[in-house]
């Protein structure tokens, strides 16, 4: 019934128009007769092993000189699951929330490690009145999108002080964007408060004067869920399992040059970032955020299923989850 579904919705991903936002680049050999292989990631700090292994080019030494390299960015979780379920892509790094999501409406699809945890940050604009969670009753807050990582961290946390969004029946009014442009949104006054990854909580702190409601330690999740996940296709890993190993141990690389080589890896970051969105960060407030993440492959079942029930629970999902088969730690041993 799965791989019914998860053809179905390669099918609709097809006949719909691609998601604009993001970009995509090559590198390595160029010659027709070598295969590609391309990496989804986003311009977030929890995306930082993806620009680390770029930079240093481990995709292209663990995958041999005959594998062309590419890159491809997304605006968001959703879009990237279309193109992993269309095959544009082979793998990468997204949200746990977005993977779950399309795991469950039938994309085949499974995590095949962790990237890092904590990151995610609720910050409120100044001059809204919002100084802890008590105050965010009857306000506008923004995510990525619905449903995502985020937005299940944010509405856990505040469902569980009484306080729900208009989807359930509660007061918070929602809306979504990128998170490179809350900064804006808040300047213009369209929103009070953001669920923001990082480093956009940092940047909003830094330019605009944002509000910590909620740190990243007391955040629902914010210590043991991933923030984001390096995830592959069932085929990919039933059909091509040691280009699979390969990818992984390039990423593994790059997560243990990041916990080695701070410094040099938030350099990499920075450049990594602007390259995407065309702003170019202060190093100081991207030290800031680094500090609010942990940089880690390692991935725990237990935990995603939890969140998975979460999502259920805020009834962003219809059926309580069963994710058996998603997680798959044989890689990352």
């Amino acid at each position: 019934m799965r791989k019914f579904l998860g053809l179905l919705a390669i099918s609709i991903i097809l006949i719909l128009a691609a998601c604009g936002g993001g970009s995509s680049e090559a590198s390595g050999n160029n010659d027709s007769e070598s295969e590609t292989v391309t990496i989804g990631y986003f311009p977030n700090l929890n995306h930082a092993p993806a620009m680390v292994a770029k930079q240093k080019e481990m995709y292209k030494d663990h995958l041999g000189e005959n594998v062309n390299i590419e890159y491809q960015t997304f605006p968001d979780g959703a879009t990237f699951m279309k193109a992993l379920a269309a095959g544009e892509i082979e793998g990468g790094l997204v949200g746990p929330g977005p993977a779950m999501n399309s795991f469950i409406s039938g994309v085949e699809a499974q995590i095949i490690g962790a990237s890092s945890t904590g990151g995610t940050v609720i910050v409120s604009r100044d001059g809204s009145g919002i100084k802890s969670w008590e105050d965010v009753e009857g306000k506008t807050f923004i995510s990525p999108r619905v449903g995502c990582t985020h937005n299940v961290q944010f509405e856990t946390y505040m469902k569980e002080r009484g306080i729900t969004s208009e989807r359930t029946g509660g007061s918070m009014k929602h809306v979504t964007g990128e998170p490179a442009r809350y900064q804006s949104m808040f300047e213009n006054g369209d929103v009070d408060v953001a669920t923001a990854p990082e480093p956009w909580a940092s940047v909003m702190e830094a330019e605009v004067d944002a509000n910590v409601v909620i740190p990243t330690s007391e955040i629902s999740f914010g210590k043991t869920l991933p923030a984001a996940v390096m995830v592959t296709s069932d085929d990919m890993v039933e059909n091509n399992s040691e280009q699979v190993q390969k990818l992984v141990d390039a990423h593994k690389e790059a997560v243990q040059y990041i916990n080695d080589n701070p410094d040099e890896a938030i350099d990499i970051t920075i450049d990594g970032i602007a390259e995407i969105t065309d702003q170019q960060l202060e190093k100081s407030v991207m030290e800031n955020a680094w500090e609010r993440t942990n940089f880690t492959y390692e991935v725990n079942a237990d935990v995603i299923q939890e969140f998975g029930n979460s999502s259920h629970d805020l009834q962003f999902l219809k059926e309580k989850p069963d994710f058996e088969g998603f997680v798959n730690k044989t890689f990352i041993q």
